[in-house]
């Protein structure tokens, strides 16, 4: 079996994992009530989608 000759240094592993962290979703403002909200989705709030009424609350 293969086995490391050297043990992988703090450094060098954290710049490995500089990608591996949370990324926060695309938020926007609704155009109709201006909460936020994800991009091309219905509006939690209102149901405005796009300027047309979806849901009816």
């Amino acid at each position: 079996m293969a086995v490391p000759f050297r043990r992988t240094s703090t450094t060098k592993k954290n710049k490995r994992r500089t990608h591996f962290k949370l990324q926060v979703p695309g938020m926007v403002a609704c155009s109709n009530c201006g909460e936020m909200k994800l991009s091309h989705r219905v509006c939690k709030a209102c149901g405005t989608y796009k300027g047309k009424d979806v849901v009816s609350k």
